[in-house]
């Protein structure tokens, strides 16, 4: 029955939770202010409060904010539920970072870090705990511990690291994409594992004074089950969670209730099975990320969240728990020699498993310095050893006192270490491929949904898509209008080579109207792109530049979409290689998106970049009403800047994105845009035209793309290819 907490307790309570956060965030932000990650400055919050500097210089009021009476145990349950809350939000978003797949290319590499990591500090814990005299022996129904249980707990003790501690710092210190980051994380996340199974054995045995075999084995069977089922029937119910909460579009809320969900189910799984639930979040912020239908904004949120409140908390309630005054005299000596071990011995097994695995010295000593900090796994097994009578007081404050100090060096260490780390030429690629994808408006990590028939418009709108979009991400092949065979799924599988496919069908005889829904309803479930052949339309006596299917399609969108109309000038189905491609720039975002999609072709097919800047002007001579001003040519005065510093930006985004490419830039002026550009990318001998446009959606009348846009798909010979931002849907209001 839940007893009532009186209205001091609740007091108490609030004013701890005050002032852990307050003096946390406050230390945390000077912390970064020297150079130093948040957590060095997060902990130090918990040591200032606690009984080392706040109980030594106002007794009283130490006596008032951590009570020692009646009241101790409920305000101690209390901020620990808040703190262990906090881990377990720290661990999911550590979770969101991590890459099975990397960490699978990095194997090797991983395992040997990890088997140094534990090995050669457990060993020489080991050594010490032995040769540690009684006085630092707890009780065990009023007898001493064995020897060699006391020392399994110490050497257990030093032997780990803190996963949730890791993660912060590497975050901090931007290192978490990094090769030796993931390594460290999969390091980290097996020295969890490998502390939690000595964890459950060595407690068995203090418990029963005989090693448990049964236990341990059953521990390492249970571990193992759940992560196979975490990956496979777990993965299969996030899935099915997070596109039901999508179903209808962008659902921050709901993803949220799913990521929160997932995290509890998980942490109750493995407290269940005797392993602290922090290890399940974790596990459920990996399998939540891995998920192709989960929500950035969500994941974003909680890591938010988690910086600004849960990670000081947590950081701050585990130095709570240090009180310095018991370590003098002969115990200092003794802690002194435990910390050397900690610190000497896991940067020595980290750097010599770092080096087996082929890696730089620069590389070893950065993983064992990361790997050197410690926080919620070694003071739970302080803990338990407390609880146990393995431990005494003074015991338990040195090997709390641990983690403080580890963590400090394992923050500087990381930080001296990583500078001028270039990494390998494939590690430097990757981060710039994911740093251009990051701050990409269109070619991003979503994956593609692709609406195919039989019609040359629709193979080169996947042949676009294709070379455009990382080979990583995958894409849904939608086969609408009339049935497609084999030839055409040949053709589309040829030109889709290498990158993972998934089939779905949508109803063959439905109306326009209808498909169209059905491919919007799919593109809600976490696509970032919808490539669609375009083709003209004549019905009665007007001809549109787009199909139905389209019109609707661009009616409904909430997505951008990539319409592709084939070359008028070539007779196959597939365009050759785009040898040169026109890429007119305004400065608007269905522009910037525009060059993403050319400066990724370019890159991929090495074709030829020509910016231009169009500057309308009603009259303009000479006769023939356009000509082109080039850079450092013509009049001055008809230089635009504005024209100067977007073409500009343009071209360095392209360099950035492909070295090797030199675009030429241009500004010109003329009456009609529209028609300018189609009559430059003949000049020009262009074979495609890659234009951006702001689709405008008003009730009761088909959308546009704009006069200009339109002009160009009816009239350019070229293959077109028109990337389509929409506006906000009428009567909706979403984007």
């Amino acid at each position: 029955m839940l007893r009532s907490l009186s209205h001091h307790e609740l007091l108490v309570f609030w004013t701890q939770l005050l002032a852990l956060f307050a003096v946390a965030r406050l230390l945390g932000a000077a912390a970064r202010r020297v150079g130093l990650p948040s957590v060095v400055g997060e902990l130090s919050a918990g040591l200032l409060l606690g009984p080392s500097v706040f109980g030594a210089l106002w007794p009283s009021g130490f006596d008032w904010f951590l009570p020692s009476g009646d009241y101790s145990v409920t305000q101690s349950a209390m901020i620990l539920a808040v703190s262990w809350f906090g881990a377990a939000f720290l661990l999911v978003v550590a979770g969101f970072e991590t890459d099975l797949d990397l960490i699978t290319r990095l194997g090797r590499a991983a395992f040997l870090v990890t088997l140094g990591s534990v090995i050669v500090p457990l060993a020489g814990g080991l050594v010490v705990g032995l040769s540690m005299p009684a006085d630092f022996y707890g009780t065990i129904d009023g007898n001493e511990p064995s020897r060699l249980v006391f020392a399994l707990f110490v050497a257990a003790s030093v032997a780990v690291s803190a996963l949730a501690v890791v993660a912060k710092i590497l975050g901090d210190l931007g290192l978490m994409r990094r090769d030796v980051g993931q390594i460290t994380i999969a390091a980290g996340m097996a020295n969890d594992l490998v502390g939690w199974v000595i964890l459950g054995v060595i407690a068995g045995l203090a418990a029963s004074g005989e090693l448990s075999i049964g236990q341990a084995l059953f521990t390492v069977a249970a571990l193992a089950g759940f992560m196979l089922g975490a990956l496979t029937i777990g993965q299969w119910m996030v899935d099915r969670s997070l596109r039901y909460v999508r179903r209808n579009g962008r659902n921050v809320s709901g993803a949220l209730t799913v990521i929160v969900s997932t995290m509890l189910i998980f942490g109750v799984i493995t407290q269940a099975i005797g392993v602290e639930a922090v290890l399940g979040t974790f596990v459920a912020g990996v399998i939540l990320t891995r998920s192709r239908f989960h929500q950035n904004e969500a994941e974003h949120l909680i890591e938010e969240l988690t910086s600004v409140l849960f990670a000081p908390l947590f950081f701050a309630t585990a130095g709570l728990r240090l009180d310095l005054s018991l370590i003098r005299g002969t115990a200092l000596l003794w802690a002194l020699a435990l910390l050397a071990v900690a610190l000497i011995l896991k940067f020595t097994g980290t750097f010599l498993g770092a080096k087996a695995a082929g890696l730089t010295n620069q590389e070893g000593m950065v993983l064992g310095s990361g790997l050197n900090a410690r926080g919620a796994l070694e003071i739970i097994i302080a803990t338990v050893g407390l609880s146990l009578g393995v431990f005494n007081q003074t015991t338990f404050t040195i090997i709390v006192m641990i983690p403080l100090v580890t963590s400090l060096v394992a923050s500087i260490g990381l930080r001296v270490f990583s500078r001028g780390l270039e990494g390998s030429v494939a590690e430097r690629e990757r981060l710039a491929r994911e740093q251009a994808l990051d701050s990409n408006l269109l070619v991003r990590n979503s994956r593609m949904l692709v609406p195919f028939n039989a019609e040359a418009n629709s193979l080169v709108a996947a042949q676009v898509g294709h070379f455009a979009w990382p080979k990583e991400v995958g894409a849904t092949v939608m086969q609408v209008g009339d049935p497609v065979d084999e030839s055409d799924l040949d053709a589309l599988n040829n030109v889709l080579y290498g990158r993972t496919i998934e089939m779905a069908d949508v109803e063959a005889d439905g109306t326009d109207e209808e498909v169209a829904a059905e491919i919007v309803a799919r593109s809600r479930l976490g696509y970032g792109v919808i490539t669609l052949g375009a083709r003209h339309e004549i019905t009665g006596q007007q001809r549109r530049p787009v199909s139905g299917l389209v019109t609707e399609v661009l009616r409904q969108t909430e997505v951008p979409v990539v319409l592709v109309r084939k070359a008028m000038n070539h007779p196959g189905r597939l365009p050759g290689a785009f040898g040169h491609a026109l890429l007119p720039v305004v400065g608007s975002a269905s522009s910037r998106a525009a060059l993403e999609l050319a400066a990724n072709l370019s890159a991929n097919l090495g074709t030829k970049l020509t910016l231009s800047h169009v500057i309308y002007r009603p009259q303009v001579e000479p006769a023939g009403g356009f000509f082109s001003l080039f850079r450092g040519e013509g009049n001055s005065e008809l230089t635009d800047e504005v024209g100067e510093r977007l073409l500009d930006e343009a071209h360095d985004y392209i360099i950035d994105t492909n070295a090797a490419a030199e675009p030429e830039m241009e500004i010109r002026f003329a009456a009609s845009p529209g028609l300018d550009i189609v009559r430059h990318a003949g000049d020009i001998e262009a074979d495609l035209i890659v234009v951006g446009a702001q689709l405008r959606r008003l009730e009761e009348v088909r959308p546009s793309l704009g006069p200009n846009v339109e002009h160009i798909l009816d009239h350019a010979e070229q293959t077109v290819v028109v990337v389509v931002t929409p506006d906000s849907l009428p009567n909706t209001g979403a984007s």
